[in-house]
């Protein structure tokens, strides 16, 4: 049997093995399954997997996503460019394993992103500078938008919240939060902006899946901005994943 599975801490908003549980009924593998393993130290991660020899293939969720990379012995280029890691194939030959690391988080924005006309936008307001903010600004910037980070306390390059004024969220075509606010179960939160100026020239993009649509949606909806929820992103980063995990020239 082959054994996948998401460490983070904690897990309890997780759908990834709901996900894969389900991929694998429907597509009849009948090999493999997926557990999650809460990991309230980083440190365990050698410990797991050496005590689950089964294990192939490991997702990375908040908190681990840049902390792991001390743990890899090689990571992709674009992951090192970001600087975060969500997704690690583990090879064992005999006695030696080795963990490659790579992002799938890159993949799975550029496809939620890839119905809306984001190319003809200019601006974007990114919240939070986790590991999952790092693999948004790296599209977007690809995709030559000038990109805003925002943070709770503003410190070099970025910006507060309380920095946001009218002129630069009218100015902003695509804001995307990168938070956990809105997740589940703090439902009632929300970046605060004043979502009174949006209109139906902004783009909202959530990377928060659970619930579908967040409180950030939903006020950005009610102003007749375009919104985007993270379970878009959640199926292609997963797919990604898996294709990733069976792919024997990496």
């Amino acid at each position: 049997m082959r054994k996948y599975g998401l460490i983070g801490y904690p897990l309890g908003h997780s759908f990834s093995k709901k996900y894969f549980t389900e991929k694998f009924h429907n597509e009849h593998i009948e090999d493999c399954f997926y557990e999650n393993f809460p990991l309230a130290d980083i440190n365990k991660l050698k410990d797991l997997i050496a005590g689950e020899p089964g294990l192939t293939g490991l997702n990375v969720t908040i908190p681990y996503k840049s902390d792991i990379i001390r743990f890899l012995n090689r990571i992709s280029s674009e992951a090192e460019d970001i600087g975060a890691v969500n997704v690690i194939k583990i090879l064992r030959t005999g006695e030696k394993t080795e963990l490659l690391g790579f992002n799938s988080d890159v993949t799975g924005i550029r496809d939620s992103l890839k119905p809306f006309k984001i190319n003809q936008t200019k601006r974007a307001l990114v919240f939070g500078t986790g590991g999952s903010s790092r693999a948004v600004c790296y599209v977007l910037r690809k995709m030559g938008l000038d990109v805003t980070l925002v943070s709770r306390k503003s410190t070099a390059g970025i910006i507060s919240y309380s920095d946001i004024d009218a002129a630069l969220l009218i100015s902003t075509q695509l804001i995307v939060n990168t938070t956990p606010l809105g997740m589940y179960p703090n439902m009632d939160s929300c970046p605060d902006i004043d979502y009174r100026l949006l209109n139906n020239t902004h783009i909202l993009f959530d990377l928060v899946y659970n619930p579908e649509i967040t409180l950030f949606l939903r006020k950005g909806a009610e102003q007749g901005a375009t919104v985007i929820s993270g379970l878009r992103m959640l199926h292609s980063q997963a797919e990604k994943s898996w294709e990733i995990w069976n792919d024997d020239n990496l």
